[in-house]
């Protein structure tokens, strides 16, 4: 297109009208835009040229990394995905330094060093295999077997330490922290899942293939976890038919649940005593503890100030029995979110084993949880619906019956913009609701805003549903 205008006006070189449209487009003035059609291999050339000839390349950002780097090799690994015969194949892109095939590698989100085997070139679904790439770069790597999605590689552990040193040189001129942080932890950031399943194999003899598919699922999708839990109906779909499409597995999900939070109302303070004799040893342990809501200037754990010094002995175990608390509430068994613990006493008998400690803090926790006022936590999606004026009345009433609560309702176009905040348990199937209430003319995007409480209508229906009450 360039071309043909140049030619025709006689007025500008194309490569001056390239050079404008790239320096408008790295000082963000201007945004390229170019049609074409995928689907009938139309403009997908000029598209990628208009990568290279307008996008900015490494040399043209100021990342504090690449400086703290310099010459080191610096990636980003943003896509893994599994070959039959290859195994894991990442795709990373090279910020700083060169990358080179049959060489080893550190993952510094992982803290392990690999060895990369190949680099190749990726042309489509076609790999050419080349000895080294430079920054700017993507290329495919083999042998990468612990990196998953978001994961920072340099050249080596002694590279990442270098580049840690230069940023606290840098910290300490500029009293910047966060850039510290940046340089080690680069990746993606994922949000926590919203909805969870049990998945099970055909077979027991089946139990190490679907483990297996579901390791390798993960790395490709951080936030995948298992149990199966993902961020909405269709992401789970989509990994269940992944499984029997790409690892042969003819898997059986359990119904789809919420991944509710719990926590409470108000404090409680509970004692408990385990006494337990193993072989010739005496076990036995007391504990006294209290749990409260927890606000942003309370600490997690708190220890009463007249606890003895022999206490310190046993601080790993008496959290490890917290934490483990923390992982299954009194209602639902979903996990606690905004208590604190405050420990009041504490009582060994010398030769007693922490795991004991552990499972007396566990238990005594339990049962002060259980004395308090508690209270569920439902997820509240930030929900942006675009459609036609004639369906606005429809989608706002149909919002009304989901206990939505809109925000704004905005232009864009010709087209009107709802944004409301609603609880996830009222968008299970909205998709196809919407699509019935709009004539399949709206679209809507869905992210996770907060957790808020449930009114005690809602939660004791649910405790009813659950057959909890």
């Amino acid at each position: 297109m360039l071309e043909e205008y140049s030619e025709d006006c006689n007025l500008i070189p194309v490569e001056k009208l390239q050079a404008a449209i790239r320096r408008i487009t790295l000082t963000r003035s201007a945004v390229p835009v170019l049609c074409g059609s995928a689907l009938k291999n139309k403009g997908v050339q000029p598209l990628l040229d208009a990568i290279t000839l307008y996008l900015p390349s490494p040399d043209d950002c100021t990342h504090d990394f690449m400086s703290w780097y310099k010459d080191d090799l610096c990636a980003l690994a943003f896509k893994v995905v599994h070959d039959r015969q290859r195994g894991p194949m990442v795709f990373v892109r090279i910020y700083s330094g060169m990358m080179k095939a049959q060489s080893a590698v550190y993952n510094v989100n992982k803290n392990c060093t690999e060895r990369m085997s190949r680099l190749l070139l990726p042309f489509a679904d076609q790999q050419v295999e080349i000895s080294s790439l430079s920054p700017g770069n993507i290329a495919l790597t083999v042998g990468l077997k612990q990196t998953a999605t978001g994961d920072t590689i340099v050249s080596s552990k002694a590279s990442a330490a270098a580049a840690a040193r230069r940023a606290v040189r840098s910290e300490e001129k500029t009293k910047d922290r966060k850039s510290q942080d940046n340089l080690v932890l680069a990746g993606v950031e994922i949000p926590e899942p919203v909805f969870f399943c049990t998945i099970e194999p055909p077979s027991v003899a089946k139990q190490f293939d679907l483990e297996n598919a579901l390791r390798c699922l993960q790395l490709e999708d951080p936030s995948l976890k298992l149990i199966l839990c993902g961020m909405g109906e269709l992401h789970i779909e989509i990994i269940h038919d992944r499984i029997r499409r790409e690892y042969g597995l003819e898997t059986y999900l359990g119904p789809l649940q919420i991944a509710y939070r719990e926590t409470i109302v108000c404090g409680s303070r509970a004692s408990d005593t385990l006494d337990r004799t193993m072989g010739d040893t005496r076990h036995q342990v007391t504990v006294e503890l209290e749990v409260r809501p927890l606000s942003e200037d309370i600490p997690l754990i708190e220890y009463s100030a007249n606890l003895p010094s022999s206490v310190n002995s046993y601080k790993e175990a008496i959290e490890n029995g917290i934490h483990g608390c923390y992982l299954t509430g009194p209602l639902l068994g979903s996990p606690l979110q905004d208590v604190g613990v405050i420990v009041h006493e504490v009582s060994v008998l010398p030769g007693t084993s922490m795991t004991v400690v552990s499972a007396c803090v566990s238990r005594c926790m339990t049962k002060a949880l259980k004395m308090s006022e508690k209270q569920i936590l439902e997820p509240m999606m930030s929900l942006e619906i675009t459609m036609g004026e004639d369906h606005l009345s429809r989608v706002l009433a149909d919002l009304s019956q989901r206990r939505g609560n809109v925000g704004a309702i905005q232009d864009r176009l010709d087209s009107k913009v709802v944004l409301a905040h609603v609880p996830l348990a009222e968008l299970m199937g909205y998709s196809t609701d919407l699509r019935t209430v709009t004539s399949g003319t709206a679209t809507f995007t869905l992210e996770l805003s907060n957790y808020e409480a449930m009114n005690p209508q809602e939660q004791n229906s649910l405790l009813r549903k659950k057959g909890l009450v």
